[in-house]
Formats: structure tokens, C-alpha cells, sequence
């Protein structure tokens, strides 16, 4: 007997393709609009839905060693997928909207594989894509692919910010990822802002952001 597939949006998702005549679909979301510090990143991702992988969600609901194994079960098994990392001097140089809508495009218009549609987690920011795009509000929920794309772009995201506590190791990025904790902000305050610091974020905080 088949084993009852009890993560609702993978079932969501093929109710929704079967709804609409989709065969093929994208999922995409952001991680990272929030820190102080370090990049946003994008995941696109296409997910075959002839097998299910179970656990795929808003990756703010896996734990962190859960995640990191979906991850790469997800890269395995995915039909393809696009990583895109836009760097805290972009966020600086033209807002954070503008460069989560940059890697987002980036992202989509990355992929090789013709999709049917493309979901993206969230409210219509716009995008400047002839790609079809559907806006889900709460997509990581909603969606299968969107949770997968969440993931990957957790996932990426964390290493890279694990990666920048070594070089860096004043501001436990290790730890919170670039985010405004209360330790962060007292050692930004007290040492001032590293290389990978998001000047237009931390003007409360440090009088000199050069």
C-alpha cells in the first residue's frame, strides 16, 4: 500500500497543475532581504512530480541539518535548477527591492528547461521577464516547487555567510547570518561595519558607513 503523502503543498501543486494544463513549472524564492550583512540570494528551481520528496517547505520550518540534507536531495533529483547571489554592493547601489527583482529575473530567465509557469513567492513585485509568472502570497506553503527553491536558497545563503565568519569572525555570521541581533549590532558598533556590511542598512547604527 502507498505510503499517504501528507505535505499539503505538494498536493496543492498538483491540484493546481492539473487545474490549469500545466506539465512543467518553476518555483522561485529569495532569502535575505533582511540582514545587515552579506547577499540576497534566488533559487529557481523544476521539480519532477512523479516522485515526491518528503519534507519539502518553507525552509524556515526545517530544522538546519534537515535542510541541509534536503538540499542536496533536492539538487539530485531536481530537472534543474539556478542559484543566483546578489552581492550586498548591489543592494547598496540600487535598494534591496530592485536587487531581489534583479536575482529573481536572473534566476528564471536562467533556466533551460521551457517551463509552463513560473511561481514566485510573494506579492506581483513586477518582473521584468516575458517568462509566465504567477505571484503566490505564502508560496512556500502553497507550492512544492517554491519550498524546494526556499531551500536552496537557505541553504546557499547559510554556507556563504558560514564561510564569511571565518574571515570576519567579530560578528558571529556564523551564527546570525548577517541579521540584526543584539550581539551583532554591539560589535558593529564597537569595531564598525566589515567588508560585507550593507552600508544603506546600518546607518542607525554607525555614524561613518564608508
Amino acid at each position: 500500500m502507498p505510503r499517504k503523502i501528507d505535505d499539503s503543498n505538494y498536493l496543492n501543486e498538483i491540484e493546481y497543475m492539473s487545474k490549469n494544463g500545466y506539465s512543467i513549472i518553476a518555483g522561485v524564492d529569495e532569502v535575505g532581504r533582511g540582514p545587515l550583512a552579506g547577499p540576497v540570494v534566488v533559487a529557481s528551481v523544476i521539480m519532477p512530480h512523479d516522485h515526491y520528496i518528503e519534507g519539502i517547505k518553507d525552509s524556515k520550518k526545517v530544522a538546519e541539518k534537515k535542510r541541509e540534507a534536503l538540499y542536496d536531495v533536492i539538487c539530485q533529483n531536481a530537472i534543474e535548477y539556478k542559484i543566483e547571489i546578489i552581492s550586498h554592493e548591489i543592494i547598496d547601489e540600487c535598494n534591496i527591492l530592485n536587487a531581489t527583482k534583479q536575482g529573481m529575473v536572473q534566476a528564471i530567465e536562467g533556466l533551460q528547461t521551457p517551463v509552463d509557469i513560473t511561481l514566485v513567492d510573494g506579492n506581483d513585485i513586477h518582473l521584468h521577464t516575458d517568462k509566465k509568472i504567477d505571484y503566490i502570497i505564502k508560496g512556500d506553503a502553497f507550492s512544492y516547487s517554491i519550498g524546494a527553491a526556499s531551500i536552496l536558497a537557505k541553504v546557499a545563503r547559510d554556507r556563504l555567510m558560514r564561510d564569511y565568519d571565518k574571515l570576519y569572525p567579530s560578528y558571529d555570521f556564523a551564527k546570525n547570518k548577517g541579521y540584526g541581533t543584539a550581539t551583532h549590532i554591539a560589535s558593529l558598533k564597537e569595531i564598525g561595519p566589515c567588508k560585507i556590511h550593507r552600508r544603506s542598512f546600518i546607518k542607525n547604527f554607525v555614524e561613518d558607513t564608508k
